[in-house]
């Protein structure tokens, strides 16, 4: 009965070494093998890797492409702006042996290089480049990256900067912006459509001058569309030819005399033995005074500066010596019945 406890045991014993011999390497894995502390050359494939006992130990390193996001960092880009920037970074080991001899934890030490770049990539970059020229930057941050990578077994797949967080004012500044610039496009844009419009217009009213009949063909044509939203109201055009017409057969009409012309024919004073008129006072001035003060005398008329001005001398024309015809006891010139001797 001893034996077969013995026997049991040893059984036991040989399953569990064999086991601590036997590890298993995944399809997207790989063996690194270390031998009393020393790496092995040969690098153990996917299926099962046999150690030797104390000897031999086994680390197994990812070959996948690894997706590492990078924290957002703050910073200021070349044009003075404050932005946060995060990015997203996809890498892979290409050597297993350095990536993990060389660098303690590659998968660390591609993270703080990702942050570095980021921020370097920020403060050499323009506003508008991180907003719409993120190809070219993610470009640079790759090849930032891949450098120092390639020295611990890592390769660099791609790189892509995800969001760029703007302060409030800079977002309603280029809000703003944006907003002008569609109403500048939709300024020119009305610009051209009035444009060509008015070629085309200008086109149609040459066909219309040349071919009269034309205008009507238009005009009936707008009357049926009017009509034909069943409207109870329909507005015809009035030709502006028939009011052309009816203005040409019109008879112009005499010129009437204003009113200021005929007070100037009735007040202007006529002149008093060849002196001018200006000698004798306004017959408006006359009436006015008889208004407010009573009746005009003749003493109040001579004593006028303009009834004693004396009249300038005047040539005697040659037919000085023939008699002037009066009227009613009165020269000729003085028609006017207010005027007093």
């Amino acid at each position: 009965m001893i034996i077969v406890y013995l026997l049991f045991a040893a059984l036991v014993v040989g399953l569990v070494g064999s086991a601590a011999c036997i590890r298993v390497v995944k399809q997207f894995e790989r063996g690194v093998l270390y031998r009393f502390g020393r790496v092995r050359p040969t690098i153990r494939p996917p299926g099962l890797a046999f150690l030797l006992p104390i000897a031999d130990r086994l680390q197994k390193v990812n070959m996948q492409i690894i997706t590492m996001p990078v924290p957002a960092q703050d910073g200021i880009t070349r044009d003075n702006v404050t932005v946060r920037v995060d990015a997203v970074v996809y890498f892979n080991v290409i050597d297993p042996v350095r990536a993990a001899v060389d660098v303690e934890d590659y998968i660390s030490a591609i993270g703080q290089v990702a942050q570095t770049s980021l921020r370097s990539i920020i403060g050499k970059s323009d506003l508008d480049d991180l907003l719409s020229n993120r190809e070219r930057l993610n470009q640079g941050m790759e090849l930032m990256i891949d450098s120092p990578a390639l020295d611990w077994g890592v390769h660099i797949e791609r790189v892509e900067i995800k969001d760029v967080a703007l302060p409030e004012t800079m977002k309603r500044s280029m809000s703003r912006q944006a907003e002008a610039e569609r109403e500048r496009r939709a300024r020119i844009i009305t610009a051209d459509g009035e444009l060509q419009a008015s070629e085309k217009l200008g086109q149609a009213a040459e066909v219309m001058t040349e071919h009269p009949a034309a205008l009507q063909l238009r005009l009936l044509q707008t009357v049926v569309e009017v009509a034909a939203e069943k409207n109870s109201t329909l507005v015809l055009p009035f030709p502006v030819e028939l009011l052309r017409f009816l203005e040409r057969s019109t008879p112009p009409e005499p010129a009437k005399a204003t009113g200021t012309d005929q007070a100037t024919q009735t007040t202007a004073p006529a002149a008093r033995n060849g002196s001018p008129a200006t000698d004798i006072p306004p017959i408006r001035e006359i009436e006015q005074s008889q208004r407010t003060s009573g009746p005009v005398s003749s003493d109040s008329l001579t004593a006028s500066p303009a009834a004693t001005a004396k009249p300038p001398a005047l040539p005697v024309p040659e037919t000085a010596g023939l008699a002037q015809p009066q009227c009613g006891g009165l020269p000729a010139g003085c028609a006017d019945p207010a005027w007093q001797p």
